[in-house]
């Protein structure tokens, strides 16, 4: 599949030598969802704010669907949806004079049905008479991504979208996203929320001090980085693990009643069948056995702490 964004060696510097971005380069495909993670203060704010044209890279290049945002700004700008992360609306304006406004900027004609069917899509149709100041946070939120949607952008930035929605509206708001995706729509997001990029995202970059770590797969990333692992429940707490246990670098519990082993699903054997019998031949009684995937949270704060392993 073409690639709809390439960002290539993307640097972005101030004065005083601080470098925001060092040298990003990425490539997106047209109609997948990318979740961008990262620490605050990690680069993602200005990666985006220099793709959409906000600010000026210092060197490197950006192309939407093959236009350059430097030497073509108009025609790559009008391919770029962005829900920027702070809610910034005209609180007295009806919500379908918002979107309305929206379209015009971009010098798109009139076209009512489809303002009608984004809104309806957002669940705002009954709303659209209403000012903007009457709506709840999570409808606000709404009402800019239909802003965003206005001019029929193919890529579309959403910087912390569901930051500050309640746990349900957040999950309306990646149904949303979903549809999105169906329809054609390329999605760049940032977020905080691990769960989300896990719930949505065809893939995962996350990027920390201006740089990207990785860019993944979300499926094969946690193939690849996830361990599992085996939690061996005791029916009596010890103080220590036995020394004939020292080959399986097995962890204790705070109450010493538990004994943790981590495996790489992806190798040949486990060592489980083993680590049971050995657990045995130790004298200690299991009382029950359970095992725990590593999250993509986990994956992530490893990575942005250093710890690829």
């Amino acid at each position: 599949m073409a690639a709809i964004l390439s960002i290539s060696d993307l640097r972005k510097s101030y004065d005083g030598g601080f470098e925001a971005l060092k040298g990003v380069s990425l490539d997106i495909d047209e109609g997948e969802i990318l979740a961008l993670l990262g620490p605050n203060g990690a680069g993602k704010t200005t990666l985006i704010s220099t793709v959409c044209g906000i600010i000026s890279p210092t060197s490197g290049s950006v192309k939407v669907g093959g236009h350059c945002t430097l030497s073509d700004f108009r025609a790559a700008r009008s391919l770029i949806g962005l829900v920027p992360q702070e809610i910034n609306l005209e609180p007295f304006e009806k919500v379908i004079n918002s979107v309305r406004f929206s379209r015009g900027l971009f010098g798109k004609p009139r076209n009512e049905a489809l303002i009608e069917d984004i809104l309806r899509k957002l669940s705002l149709w009954d709303k659209r008479n209403s000012q903007v100041k009457e709506l709840s946070g999570g409808m606000k939120r709404r009402v800019l991504i239909a802003k965003a949607l206005a001019h029929e952008p193919r890529v579309l930035f959403l910087d912390e979208p569901t930051a500050g929605v309640d746990v349900e509206l957040r999950k309306d708001m990646w149904e949303v996203v979903r549809e999105l995706k169906a329809n054609g729509v390329t999605i760049i997001l940032t977020t905080h929320y691990i769960e989300e990029a896990e719930a949505i995202a065809d893939r995962v970059g996350v990027i920390a001090n201006g740089e990207i770590l990785l860019v993944k797969d979300k499926d094969e990333l946690m193939t690849q980085l996830g361990q599992k692992q085996l939690c061996v429940h005791l029916s009596a707490p010890i103080s220590d693990v036995p020394a004939s246990l020292a080959a399986h670098a097995l962890e204790l519990n705070a109450e010493g009643d538990a004994l943790i082993y981590t495996y790489d699903t992806r190798g040949e054997r486990t060592g489980i069948t083993s680590l049971l019998n050995d657990v045995a031949a130790a004298g200690l009684v299991l009382a029950d056995v359970s095992t725990r995937q590593s999250s993509l949270e986990d994956i992530f704060v490893g990575l942005v702490s250093g710890d690829k392993a």
